[in-house]
């Protein structure tokens, strides 16, 4: 009998994922990538590590495969509780809070238009689920405030996007669930024009990640030491953007600098909304299968 062989045009462009798989990948390679003032590979804080983010990448990815069944809100908090157990300390909220949306839009239906629904259908139990998992995770810098504080006595009745309208003056991840994903689209829009380029998928990733900190002061940044560094981490990135591209010399000094400053106090000053966002951004490009496979990760040692 002959072998039936495959047309060309029917052979994936790239491998299949589930939708676990997915963020999985997307966690672990925001992790992996070199963005200055965060744990990377190498590059540890003293109560927070590169394996930590590994780990904590694989605990998730089971539960973010069912939340279309789950539900975006009891996503988020079981996969909050699956890190706790796992790590024991806050690796992923941005991220999870980021990803549950987005993977709970249909396979057949495009992220832009079925986050917009799948937001649109969030109800009170959702708030009240994630509420739960952020008082779990007891993410770094959240102080108090007037209204819908998470840690006040009583959670309030008001949907998911409700909610996060009262804090997306001052958070770039509930902002999302208002502006129906804008940054984190752009992000994937980012890492794919780096790709395109012929830029390793580190460089895309960390160049993604400084031009989103030169739009906005990161998040976690003004939360724990005030809107003022903020601001400041932002003109350094303004500034690096300006030294030219990834694989010149003057950028990637620019690029070490920048990664020296921020960690010199502690890591206080560690921009982790910022990288919440890039890696919901690679969790767009994997659903969507926007990568051509093989990925390269790293630049070429020759080329460096």
């Amino acid at each position: 009998m002959t072998q039936q062989v495959e047309s060309p045009d029917r052979i994936l462009k790239s491998p299949p994922h589930t939708i676990g798989a997915c963020a999985t990948l997307a966690c672990i390679w925001e992790a992996t990538a070199a963005k200055p003032g965060n744990v990377y590979r190498g590059a540890d804080f003293d109560d927070v590590t590169f394996v930590d983010f590994l780990t904590s990448a694989v605990a998730i990815g089971p539960i973010l495969e069912q939340t279309a069944a789950l539900g975006v809100g009891p996503t988020i908090l079981r996969s909050i509780q699956a890190t706790q157990a796992a790590v024991a300390t806050n690796t992923n909220l941005g991220m999870v809070l980021l990803i549950a949306p987005l993977a709970a839009v249909p396979a057949e239906q495009p992220l832009t238009s079925g986050v917009v629904e799948v937001l649109s259908a969030l109800t009170t139990d959702d708030t009240q689920a994630v509420y739960e998992a952020i008082s779990a995770a007891q993410p770094g810098g959240l102080g108090e405030v007037e209204e819908a504080d998470v840690q006040g006595a009583e959670l309030p009745r008001i949907s998911l996007v409700e909610a996060m309208r009262l804090a997306a003056d001052r958070d770039l991840v509930a902002r999302q669930y208002v502006n129906h994903f804008e940054q984190v689209f752009q992000a994937a829009e980012r890492i794919e024009n780096g790709l395109q380029q012929g830029w390793p998928l580190d460089d895309a990733i960390v160049y993604a990640y400084l031009q989103l900190l030169a739009d906005f002061p990161d998040s976690l940044v003004v939360r724990k030491c005030g809107l003022e560094l903020g601001e400041e981490v932002q003109r350094r990135s303004v500034a690096i953007l300006r030294t030219g591209e990834p694989g010149e010399a003057g950028y990637q000094s620019a690029v070490q600098d920048f990664d020296f400053w921020l960690r010199a106090d502690g890591h206080r000053r560690n921009p982790g909304t910022s990288a919440d966002v890039v890696a919901a951004g690679l969790f767009v490009m994997l659903r969507e299968q926007r990568f051509v496979w093989p990925v390269t990760f790293y630049r070429n040692a020759a080329e460096s």
